[in-house]
């Protein structure tokens, strides 16, 4: 009798190992980058080292700013995508986690029946009207020996984090969106009203031209000249106060407002917030990068999905069973004879489903290589957006210093021609022209300071703008 059982466990494990269908191997994996030696050229250096902190635009201390920010981070129209996605993953999950437990389901039947008379039973079942009652408890339970389950669990996981951090990437993105929206719009209020002063001065100089033509001091082209250099500046408004309206709607659409909303926004003068590059990126970037966390969490949930593929492979072992009250008469159903009994396990052997498991494990390869793919492009793309970023706030450091020097020049110049016609030594011309010039070296200074707003921005946004690696969530009630 023992040999009988050692034969009979050593026929089943055979036959269940032969209804494994064979795994192709894997020959076309892609390598996956190493960020660790994601390094910036030493030649890109600004003067402060370090990383962007949470609300890195409340270092700007604008309060019109923080307040557009807060309402769009709140409400903001472009978050609503990124949580829908967040709410498919976590349904995903609780999916995965349920297939692991038990599965319960209650029955419950009746029905009226009349048997033939001249069929299988004989008289006094045959001719007669029966109803039957039945009441049962039926379980299922699968063993997931092979992991197929888990490794679903584990997808699932990867793509609610992965959906986590692409929710904190459209955060810091939304908040770039209309930090540099919001400093284009001061920067076109600065600049206009500088243009309006430099309109009045150029008119001031056609009108002296004016005067001095008709003191035969002066010829008609030197008006035209002036009032030539007059209309291009007055087009330079109208494009000003087109930007205006156009950034105005910008802000409006990224935070979500209503046609009031932003009336009451009032320009403010424009301060340079403290900025910084770090030493070293490498580890660091990964976690502080909510795309790169989004790419990684998607790779890995894409490897899990191949180890459930792998699974499909074995054969599949379940466990049912029930139990419950059957009974013909209704006053019979709840005695202790109506109750019945059921366990047994059923196996599913892949024998014939080999292409069918080939394809979905060839899928699951081809979305991993696709995954890796996709980090790898960004691992390239984040470095690139940073040592660009750091790169362009640099030069436009060095522009400013050189900006700063021609406009204290004009400056010393206008004050030169103003002393020189106080001393009757020039003519109201001069001083004009002068004026004109410091105002164009003054536009030249504002427009630079909102270049390096927006790069400063952008340079924020590339080093992950103050989010870093959260805690992964491990099951669907976290």
């Amino acid at each position: 009798m023992k040999k009988t059982t050692v034969l009979a466990a050593a026929l089943a494990a055979a036959f269940t190992l032969a209804g494994c269908a064979q795994i192709a191997p894997d020959n076309h994996a892609l390598a996956k980058r190493d960020i660790a030696g994601a390094e910036l050229s030493a030649n890109i250096k600004l003067a402060n080292e370090g990383w962007p902190q949470a609300q890195w635009w409340t270092a700007y201390h604008d309060e019109q700013l923080n307040a557009i920010i807060k309402q769009a981070l709140s409400s903001g129209p472009s978050l609503e995508v990124a949580a829908a996605h967040i709410g498919t993953a976590r349904s995903s999950l609780s999916r995965s986690v349920a297939d692991l437990g038990v599965d319960i389901s209650a029955y419950a039947n009746a029905n009226r029946q009349r048997y033939s008379g001249t069929g299988l039973f004989p008289a006094p079942i045959g001719g007669a009207y029966f109803t039957e009652e039945t009441l049962r408890l039926d379980l299922r339970y699968n063993f997931d020996w092979w992991g197929k389950n888990r490794a679903q669990v584990a997808a699932a996981v990867g793509e609610l984090n992965a959906g986590r951090a692409a929710y904190a990437e459209a955060e810091q993105a939304l908040a770039a969106s209309i930090a540099q929206s919001y400093f284009r719009l001061q920067g076109a209020w600065a600049r206009l009203a500088n243009t309006e002063q430099l309109a009045a001065t150029q008119n001031a100089l056609v009108q002296d031209k004016a005067k001095r033509i008709a003191r035969g001091l002066a010829n008609a082209d030197e008006q035209r000249a002036a009032e030539a250099d007059l209309n291009l500046i007055r087009k330079q408004q109208a494009q000003l106060k087109a930007d205006i309206e156009h950034e105005r709607e910008a802000l409006r659409a990224l935070a979500g407002a209503d046609n009031t909303a932003l009336a009451d926004l009032k320009p403010v003068a424009l301060n340079s917030a403290p900025h910084a590059l770090p030493a070293r990126l490498g580890m660091e970037l990964l976690a502080r990068r909510p795309d790169l966390q989004a790419a990684r969490w998607k790779l890995e949930a894409s490897l899990s999905k191949i180890d459930a593929a792998k699974a499909a492979f074995y054969p599949d072992v379940n466990l049912t069973g029930s139990i419950g009250l059957d009974s013909v008469k209704l006053e019979n159903l709840l005695q202790t004879a109506s109750r019945t009994v059921y366990i047994g396990p059923t196996v599913s052997l892949p024998l014939f489903d080999s292409k069918r498991l080939d394809a979905q494990l060839d899928g699951a390869r081809t979305n991993r290589n696709e995954r890796i793919a996709e980090y790898n492009q960004t691992i390239v793309e984040a470095v690139r957006e940073v040592a660009q970023g750091g790169a362009q706030l640099q030069g436009i450091e060095q522009q400013i210093v050189q900006q700063s020097a021609a406009t204290g020049l004009a400056r010393a110049q206008m004050a030169s021609a103003q002393a020189r016609l106080d001393r009757g030594l020039a003519n109201n011309s001069s001083v004009l022209n002068a004026r004109l010039a410091l105002l164009k070296q003054q536009d030249a200074g504002l427009y630079l300071q909102q270049v390096q707003l927006l790069a400063e921005v952008a340079l924020t946004n590339a080093l992950g703008g103050g989010y870093h690696e959260e805690a992964p969530l491990a099951t669907a009630t976290k």
